[in-house]
């Protein structure tokens, strides 16, 4: 067997035993006229102390721990806060950009109308022309995609009329490029909104999580650790030379 266990329980019982007469005059004047009920009465005030101590001592580490965590939380809220902000004024540039884009678009179909008001023939006289018009419809649909200014599957599953006048092209051409930049814009539009509400939700969040973490900290604070009652080393030194004679 081991005498580690042994000792350090014989310690304790020592202990308790030395310190019992002062516990029962302390808990009751009268308990050297019934030892035995006095007795059960003080372990009983011991039990519940040592069980309201243990309580204390979970519920101050759980606040410890608790604060610990909202912490950690509010830092991270923070980091997101700031991300979509960043996020929200990313997407307010791009509200401005894609306003001007749209109204470069209306300003361009504007002037193609006022080209496109004079009379011009309606078909191709000759093949070559004709191949010439479908051609120089094509780059154009191509160099608008490669501005953005058109999806890239307008080039191909558009509606386009390769006879029409280049004219007639170009402000049909032009008519659809101010009609994407116009719903570009309304997608931007509706993009930097949800952006701004992200970022509202964000904010808002982080400091809800501060108050929580002020509120944490402060009643963590107001909390003690019990810690063990320690024992005065030459008390404990002659306990456990009791424990060593008694064990020989």
């Amino acid at each position: 067997m081991n005498a580690a266990p042994v000792a350090s329980a014989g310690i304790s019982i020592i202990l308790l035993v030395l310190a019992l007469p002062a516990l029962l005059l302390l808990a009751n004047p009268r308990a050297l006229r019934d030892p035995r009920l006095a007795t059960l009465e003080t372990v009983g005030v011991l039990r519940r102390l040592r069980t309201d101590r243990s309580r204390r001592r979970e519920q101050a580490l759980e606040a410890l721990r608790y604060a610990a965590e909202v912490r950690v939380a509010t830092e991270r809220a923070h980091h997101a806060a700031q991300r979509w902000q960043d996020i929200w004024r990313q997407s307010e540039e791009h509200v401005e950009e894609a306003w001007q884009a749209w109204q470069n678009a209306e300003d361009r179909l504007a002037r193609t109308r006022e080209a496109a008001a004079f009379p011009t023939p309606h078909a191709p006289q000759t093949p070559t022309e004709y191949a010439d018009r479908e051609q120089s419809l094509h780059r154009m649909l191509q160099t608008a995609a490669a501005r953005g200014d058109l999806p890239t599957e307008a080039v191909v599953g558009g509606h386009w009329d390769p006879r029409l006048h280049p004219v007639e092209q170009e402000l049909q051409v032009h008519r659809a490029i101010a009609a994407h930049r116009h719903r570009l814009y309304r997608q931007a539009v509706a993009a930097e909104r949800a952006a701004w509400h992200d970022a509202q939700l964000a904010v808002a969040t982080r400091d809800s999580l501060r108050r929580e973490w002020a509120a944490a900290a402060r009643t963590s604070s107001d909390l003690r650790i019990p810690e063990p009652m320690a024992v005065p080393a030459r008390l404990r030194r002659w306990a456990q030379r009791r424990v060593v004679q008694r064990a020989a």
